[in-house]
């Protein structure tokens, strides 16, 4: 039995995802659009840390696990080679594939993992600690072992994107070294595993979603009741051990003089009536502060790792599209504008250019939770062309989000209150369901076909179609939302 790096990490977040996955791969859920984007995302940033290693070489892993090994001996025992890309190493059944192995001018080796993220977790120490024990075990001296993550404050200056300053590394030799104790008796555990004749019975828990959503956990994992204490709106984890460490898994069952937040409280009480709690008098002080006309405002955008434009950061969000219904008077019809980059150039200047035009200057800007409001601040700062246009629309906007939050609650809400929980709540007429982009990971998803994925014209005409549906959908949404708050007694 071999284990991989990437098989002796799921084990150590659950033996069981271990299990299933070298003996019952066929029950695990298939990789979604979104996953698959995270893992092109990884290939290119590690493809970007390649760059700091001229030289370099990739190891030919088209011939086989055997010839991968024999040609990582090959180039390790040739001093010419500056550095390995995906040095394949076995011991003792255990396989590591390494993102980059760098040869120091004393002949010793740096071992280096590269990771798309712009911190270092917890989880990737487990990951460069099985690397580093395989690679020293079978001979090579390695002098110290490093992890390549993401520096959040690099500024892309438009030309190309300089990698030195793009990626920070990090020492973590002294950190793995003591965690080899530890290994040994994780190894021997996964192993162990592997032997059985059927799965571990390992109770769900955190484990299921930490430090990523396990592809078999829907099958450990029924659906929670409707009336489950996960579904009280920001419950602590802390909060919900105490109660299950009570035995207390009913929102109906929990102790009156349990601590909760109001708003936790009045949701607990909606759920054990099962009737929706609307404070009347708050709505309509709310609402009195909205001036006509009134601009209903949703943005959808991307946030590349690798920035794209000058002034970007990596995960700057960058907005693509946008929509916005205005309604000029009460009771009449209306008005919707909307924009959507349609190619791979920068949409920023374009984009703020046209919504400004769309906005006007007066009348109140209603959008859900802080997005717009943060991505205006970002485009004021990359345009500050823009900035004095930017602050008057921002002084107009009205958040819905956090008055539905402080004045209403309804069962089906399910302790959530996104746009996509209240409205089937409140306007059940009005749906995501069935949309081909149904939300803004799906647009995300989307325009990056649109622009990039070579679709042809009528694919093309198709995905436009849906992402425009999708955001002047959300933004009639927050009309009806609004209408029918208005109508509350």
């Amino acid at each position: 039995m071999r284990i991989s790096k990437s098989k002796f990490v799921a084990g150590v977040q659950c033996l069981k995802r271990l299990y299933l996955q070298v003996h019952q791969p066929e029950l695990a859920a298939q990789p979604d659009a979104a996953a698959e984007a995270i893992i092109r995302q990884g290939h290119e940033v590690g493809m970007l840390a390649r760059t700091l290693f001229p030289g370099g070489i990739e190891v030919d892993c088209s011939g086989g696990l055997g010839e991968a090994i024999r040609a990582t001996r090959e180039l390790v025992a040739n001093r010419e080679v500056p550095a390995i890309f995906e040095a394949v190493f076995e011991h003792q059944n255990v396989l590591v594939k390494v993102d980059i192995l760098h040869r120091r001018r004393d002949g010793r080796w740096r071992l280096i993992e590269v990771k798309s993220t712009t911190e270092i977790k917890d989880h990737h120490l487990d990951d460069v600690a099985i690397q580093y024990r395989v690679v020293s075990r079978s001979g090579i001296d390695v002098a110290s072992v490093c992890l390549a993550h993401v520096n959040r404050g690099y500024v892309f200056d438009g030309q190309s994107i300089d990698a030195k300053r793009f990626f920070k590394i990090r020492n973590l030799t002294r950190r793995v070294v003591k965690l080899q104790p530890k290994l040994t008796f994780q190894l021997r555990s996964e192993f162990i595993v592997l032997g059985m004749p059927k799965a571990p019975d390992i109770a769900p828990g955190k484990r299921c979603t930490s430090p990523v959503t396990c592809e078999f956990f829907d099958r450990c994992n029924s659906p929670l009741p409707d009336d489950h204490i996960g579904y009280l709106p920001r419950l602590h984890a802390s909060a919900e051990e105490k109660l299950e460490e009570m035995g207390v898994e009913s929102i109906r069952d929990i102790p009156d003089d349990f601590e909760l937040s109001e708003i936790q409280r009045r949701a607990a009480e909606c759920v054990k009536s099962g009737d929706a709690w609307f404070d009347c008098e708050g709505l309509k002080a709310e609402f009195a502060k909205l001036e006509y006309p009134l601009f209903f405002m949703d943005f959808e955008s991307v946030n590349p790792c690798v920035p794209s434009f000058v002034g970007m950061r990596p995960y700057s969000q960058m907005c693509f599209q946008y929509s916005v219904h205005s309604v000029r008077q009460p009771g009449v019809e209306p008005e919707h504008y909307e924009f959507l980059a349609s190619d791979a150039s920068d949409p920023r200047r374009e984009f703020i250019s046209s919504l400004c035009a769309a906005l006007g200057k007066s009348g109140s800007i209603v959008v859900y939770s802080s997005f717009e409001c943060q991505r205006l601040s970002e485009l004021a700062s990359w345009f500050p062309e823009f900035a004095d246009r930017i602050n008057a629309i921002q002084t107009r906007l009205f958040d819905l989000l956090p008055v539905i939050r402080e004045h209403t609650y309804h069962p089906a809400y399910a302790g959530s209150y996104s746009i996509k929980s209240v409205l089937p709540a409140l306007v059940p007429s009005l749906t995501y369901a069935g949309m081909e982009v149904a939300n803004g990971q799906d647009a995300g998803l989307a325009w990056e076909s649109l622009v990039h994925g070579g679709l042809d014209c009528d694919e093309r005409d198709r995905v436009r179609k849906a992402l425009l549906d999708y955001c002047a959908l959300d933004t009639r949404a927050m009309i009806r939302l609004l209408d029918t708050l208005k109508l509350v007694k």
